[in-house]
Order: C-alpha cells, then structure tokens, then sequence
C-alpha cells in the first residue's frame, strides 16, 4: 500500500510526464500547418521582401523559410508529407509516455529514452545543421529543446528512484 508521501509523489510525476507529453503534442501539431503558422508570423511581425533587409537576422532567415516552404507548397505539395510524419511522430512519441504516466516504475526506461532522446537533439543539430545550412543561432535554438527537455524528465528519473525506494522499502518491511 502506498504512503500518502508516496501518493503525492506519483502526483507530482505524473503532472510532469503529462506536462512532457503535452508539449510534444503541441510542437507536434504545429508541425500540421507550418506554412500557415510562418505566413502568420511574418504577418505579425511585418516582416516581408520589402522589410526584411532591416530586420534581424533572425527574422531574415524566417521569411526565407517561409518564402522557400510556399514555393516548394506550391511546386511540390508532396514534399509537405514530411511535416505530417515529423508531426505524427511527436504524437507518437508523446503516446509512448503513457506507460510511465501509468506505472512510472515499471516503465522509467521511457523516462531514461526520452533523456537520451533529448541529449540526441545536440549532435543533430549541429553536425546537420550546417550541412542544410541553418545559421548558428538557429542551432542554438533546436538544441534549446534538447537541454530544456531533458530538466523535466531529469526531476521525473530522480522523483521515480525514490518512489521506488519507497516500493522497495514497503515490501522489505512487509517481509
């Protein structure tokens, strides 16, 4: 039987995965709609050919994404189905979640996958990023999903090794 401490840590891991899980389905989701979402950010920040030049570089590169995305849209719509399987795999991963969600235990290698998950993020972008030549602080920004990802489910590990010291130490004591 568990303690009431021990309840309020299964809470408190639980609020994270589901945290964790609905931030992979939200940056899923607006995988869907991307040229949409860039038309719309252009738009509110009145970034277009006329204004970019004056703009940050930052906002330069933007507005060449989103030039480069309506035209291939246009030439070759197919090419977009890359966006729906990025997407599909968010909400796939953001599945995969439920396990330790429901028994963080028994299911903490999805908690230490996801980690390594997150460390994966940083070699990706910077060895593949200049190959597709994406400005260095574009990198930096792809990473930041990597380092900011991984503290969530760094609190989950450290909070589930307790719950099972806490499992272990009931059922030492029951013995």
């Amino acid at each position: 039987m568990m303690t009431h401490n021990g309840k309020q840590l299964l809470r408190k891991i639980r609020l994270i995965i589901a945290f964790f899980m609905l931030a992979l389905i939200v940056s899923g989701v607006t995988a869907f709609p991307v040229e949409t979402e860039l038309k719309m950010l252009c738009s509110m920040a009145e970034i277009d050919s006329a204004t970019v030049n004056d703009s940050p570089a930052i906002f330069g590169f933007v507005h060449t994404i989103k030039e480069s995305i309506t035209e291939i849209n246009q030439k070759t719509p197919q090419i977009a189905y890359g966006f729906d399987w990025l997407a599909f795999a968010h909400l796939v991963i953001a599945a995969l979640f439920i396990g330790p969600f429901r028994d963080p235990i028994r299911n903490k290698w999805v908690v230490q996958w996801g980690m390594i998950a997150c460390i994966s993020i940083l070699p990706l972008a910077l060895i593949c990023g200049p190959i597709r030549e994406i400005p260095l602080y574009w990198r930096f920004i792809d990473c930041s999903f990597g380092v900011f990802g991984i503290i969530p489910l760094v609190i989950c590990m450290k909070w589930i090794k307790e719950l099972e010291g806490m499992a272990n130490e009931s059922k030492t004591l029951v013995n």
